[in-house]
């Protein structure tokens, strides 16, 4: 069977791929804020959090806030950090708050139901964030707070945002009431949810250990009759402390039953693990 490999994209489309990516995530991010989570004042995390806090405190502009936050945080974080955060991310950081301005008086989804403005603003934030992510760049804000914290303080990275949004929503339960505090911390478990959701999407394969005595005749199987590639690994048994070898096969999920299916004929005392493997790049699965 002949394979035709995939030819790169020019860099000047890619980067107008990862450009548009960001202008729409942006867009998502922006109308999900101002449909859904600022008119029930949920403060679910992040910059756009602690806007949600000042228009009800301070009467605000929250698009105004937004940028106020972000370009200082980013220009703190090339200075702090000595990264090279991109074009990409700065052109991030300036137009969600853009979008967050031009979409500032749209009507809410939601006016008498806060939970479905929770779930529906996380999710919609989640996208967002996603496909922006995807554009590979960010929107800055706590994010780039959180790795300043970590690198000079001996925390992890997970923990220095978790205090970070965890401030602002506990300022919330203050500001406004517990309620809207327990409301933002749905929108923050969605949006997490929804991010990675939009990262790696359905496409869930199964990465495949199988330990048997008949190494060859199921590698040849997986070769021929799966399609599909396999790499021997080199172990030792724990219990008899003998050298054996286990055959590693990434397959579909379509696939699983028709391989365990041969293996158990080839040796019925073959021991398969199985494990969801999620983004598989490569040949015979998703392009880089």
């Amino acid at each position: 069977m002949t394979k035709y490999r995939r030819e790169p994209m020019p860099p000047l489309f890619v980067h107008l791929i990862e450009y548009t990516l960001i202008v729409l995530g942006s867009f998502f991010v922006a109308v999900a804020f101002n449909v859904f989570l600022l008119p029930h004042e949920i403060a679910s995390g992040g910059v756009a959090g602690i806007s949600t806090i000042t228009k009800s405190v301070f009467g605000w502009e929250p698009s105004i806030v937004q940028w106020a936050l972000n370009i200082p945080l980013f220009i703190a974080g090339v200075v702090l950090l000595g990264k090279n955060f991109g074009l990409k991310s700065l052109f991030g950081t300036v137009v969600l708050p853009f979008f967050v301005f031009l979409t500032r008086d749209w009507t809410t989804a939601t006016p008498d139901d806060p939970l479905l403005g929770a779930i529906f603003g996380g999710m919609g934030v989640g996208v967002g964030l996603g496909i922006v992510f995807r554009g590979r760049a960010s929107t800055g804000g706590i994010d780039l707070a959180a790795q300043i914290f970590h690198k000079y303080l001996p925390l992890p990275l997970g923990i220095c945002l978790a205090l970070f949004d965890g401030m602002i929503v506990t300022t919330a339960a203050i500001v406004f009431s517990v309620e809207q505090g327990l409301y933002a911390l749905i929108g923050l478990f969605i949006t997490s949810r929804t991010i990675d959701f939009v990262q790696v999407g359905l496409n869930t394969s199964k990465n495949v250990l199988i330990i048997t005595n008949q190494v060859e005749k199921v590698r040849q199987i997986l070769l021929q009759d799966i399609d599909r590639g396999v790499t021997v690994l080199n172990a030792t048994g724990g219990y008899t402390d003998e050298e054996r070898k286990i055959l590693m096969c990434v397959v579909a999920q379509n696939e699983f039953s028709k391989l365990t299916k041969i293996v158990r004929r080839v040796d019925s005392d073959a021991f398969v693990v199985a494990m969801n493997a999620t983004e598989v790049l490569g040949e015979g699965f998703k392009a880089h």
